[in-house]
């Protein structure tokens, strides 16, 4: 069963470790006033604990990551119907999960829309602005990272550029994932915008990532590709 068993102090330990371990990274709480630029802390007012354990039932994949845009199941209830109302304004919503393992920052994505975010596991988000990239590339030196604890929720503005949690112990990570209805699946006609790879997501490969850049991704990242050092 699923339950926060992680306090602010805690939480703050863990980011100390990380930060040594990480030395070149910059590096925050998502409740840091750091995070305001990319987004905002959400607190539902309901029990989100069996919510959670729906998502958490999910089998992890034996490697690498894995992203399920929509998942029947965490439609029921109040917790489903709060995100719907307050964050999304009654739009239709899908309820999804990312999970598995990754360390790399292997690529920037953004939608014309906020995604939420609920950590089932401690991970680290990368994030930029979409205002950086400037003729099609993005610096990944101007990314920050930020550690999220398990039972955190959290908006990320449409102007944030995101992509796949890092884990930062051995299991993996686990990640609710919240989007407008659509995000993601495939395209229904060609589009003259390199940069849209699917349904409201845009998507930029960092320039050394040949394999997501072979599925059609524009290249358009420089820099290191940042990889995380776990506990």
């Amino acid at each position: 069963m699923f339950s926060i068993k992680h306090t602010k102090g805690t939480n703050s330990i863990m980011l100390h470790k990380l930060k040594k371990l990480n030395p070149d990274l910059q590096l925050f709480n998502v409740d840091d006033s750091e995070f305001l630029e990319y987004g905002r802390l959400l607190t539902p007012p309901c029990d989100m604990s069996e919510w959670m354990n729906h998502a958490n039932s999910i089998p992890m994949p034996t490697s690498g990551s894995m992203y399920l845009p929509d998942i029947p199941e965490l439609h029921q209830g109040s917790v489903a119907e709060w995100f719907c109302d307050e964050v999304y304004g009654q739009m239709d919503t899908e309820f999804g999960i990312c999970q598995g393992s990754n360390k790399h920052l292997n690529a920037v994505e953004w939608h014309k829309s906020s995604e939420v975010n609920v950590a089932l596991t401690w991970f680290i988000l990368l994030l930029g602005r979409v205002q950086d990239i400037k003729n099609g590339w993005y610096d990944a030196s101007n990314l920050k990272g930020f550690l999220a604890k398990p039972g955190q929720c959290f908006e990320i503005y449409s102007t944030t550029l995101h992509f796949c949690p890092c884990q930062i112990e051995q299991s993996g990570f686990r990640c609710i994932v919240v989007l407008p209805k659509g995000t993601n699946q495939p395209l229904e006609r060609p589009t003259q915008d390199l940069l849209l790879f699917r349904r409201n997501k845009w998507l930029l490969a960092h320039e050394d990532n040949s394999e997501l850049i072979l599925r059609g991704v524009q290249a358009g990242v420089s820099g290191k590709n940042l990889m995380i050092v776990g506990v």
